[in-house]
């Protein structure tokens, strides 16, 4: 190849992202990440690091010193957390209710642990009575569970149920926080949660690159006192220790940019007050639950453990998921998706976090959908699905 690439400027589409993220990102976030760079050691950079840290307590509802974001996408801070947790030879519970359950295993797999399950059908979340069961039986080192599972639109219940469990045969708990850190309650703290991980595309609503993890004192003991080196060395939570601690060595280049924006996000957050991010994110999806309830769809969930921010929709007689999603992309440039795993083409998986959890935007998804479906030939109520929406956010 002799002859440099004749390449146009670069022009992605303006697409309205509805789907199971990214999400919308807000303007301000967008700008912090053109701001100029500076060193990742720069003392300037230093300052920025510990107020990133400042307001992913506050959004991770901690105190834990060790709360950071690691360099990478969301996958990389859940193999951060079950990568140094698990050690050769510890038992590690997972669960069977989704697909990143089923993530959880393979990495735990892979950290040299023996993987053990909890069963719940995909969709529902696990029963504390179960996990007993499973506790006694197996006696596991460390217990897994999915907080928000993104692949079914379902929020795991009684999470302080689960921690007791776990604590009382002395087992460490990592929850995955992926599409609820920033969107629905969380509170690692009060809920006895050991360690969490997330992903700063979702609720946080920030470009990804650069993903929250929090670890209490008695995870990072088991971190520090391993007998043998985790298997990821760009991963090693001892080794990151001493970037994000108080000594601040080297050990890899930090993505500045990625930080700058997860800063921003979190600023929005703190701004907007937790608590009343939460509400905001139930409201503006309940709107979007009502119209896709009135077309006589339905969500994958029961109301008690529906997701705000993860809404796995029906997909109604006589459509192909597919097709759908397809039209609504090429007529309104919205992006949804389908289901994965055990509901692929059962389900279309609607987003609403973080910037896009907004009344315009559910008011585009209902009625693009609608529009599709009469297009497509589906058999719905499409004119009561938008007066449903529009009531819901009227209340508002």
């Amino acid at each position: 190849m002799t002859d440099a690439p004749d390449v146009g400027e670069l022009s992605p589409p303006q697409r309205t992202l509805m789907g199971p993220g990214p999400s919308p990102v807000h303007p301000r976030v967008l700008k912090a990440m053109s701001t100029p760079l500076v060193g990742h050691l720069d003392p300037s950079f230093v300052d920025i690091m510990d107020e990133t840290q400042e307001l992913l307590r506050y959004a991770f509802r901690t105190d834990n010193e060790w709360t950071i974001p690691v360099s990478g996408t969301g996958s990389a801070a859940m193999e951060a957390a079950i990568g140094n947790l698990t050690e050769p030879g510890d038992t590690f519970l997972a669960p069977t209710n989704g697909y990143f359950g089923d993530r959880m295993a393979e990495m735990a797999r892979r950290a040299g642990g023996e993987v053990v399950r909890v069963d719940a059908p995909w969709g529902e979340p696990l029963d504390p009575a179960d996990v007993a069961d499973a506790f006694a039986e197996h006696q596991p080192d460390v217990f897994g569970f999915v907080h928000a599972e993104t692949s079914t639109g379902a929020k795991q219940t009684n999470v302080p149920e689960l921690t007791d469990i776990a604590h009382e045969h002395d087992a460490l708990v990592v929850a995955d926080t992926v599409t609820s850190l920033g969107g629905v309650e969380l509170r690692i703290d009060e809920w006895g949660i050991d360690a969490a991980y997330s992903g700063p595309q979702k609720c946080l609503s920030c470009p990804p690159g650069a993903s929250p993890l929090t670890l209490n004192d008695d995870a990072m003991d088991k971190v520090l006192s391993r007998e043998e080196d985790p298997r990821s060395w760009y991963l090693d939570l001892s080794l990151l220790e001493g970037y994000w601690g108080d000594e601040r060595a080297y050990h890899h280049t930090a993505p500045v940019s990625n930080v700058y924006a997860l800063r921003e996000a979190l600023r929005l957050v703190a701004e907007e007050g937790i608590e009343a991010r939460w509400g905001r994110h139930e409201r503006v999806a309940g709107a979007l639950k009502a119209g896709v309830e009135a077309m006589g769809l339905g969500l994958n969930p029961e109301d008690d453990y529906w997701l705000p921010s993860l809404n796995a929709v029906r997909v109604p007689a006589g459509v192909e998921d597919g097709d759908v999603i397809d039209y609504v992309l090429d007529h309104y440039d919205l992006e949804i998706a389908s289901g994965l795993g055990a509901l692929e083409g059962d389900v279309f998986r609607i987003g609403c976090m973080g910037h896009g959890a907004r009344p315009e935007n559910v008011t585009l998804v209902v009625a693009a959908l609608a529009d599709a479906f009469d297009a497509l030939g589906a058999d719905v109520d499409a004119a009561a699905g938008l007066a449903a929406t529009r009531e819901a956010l009227r209340e508002q």
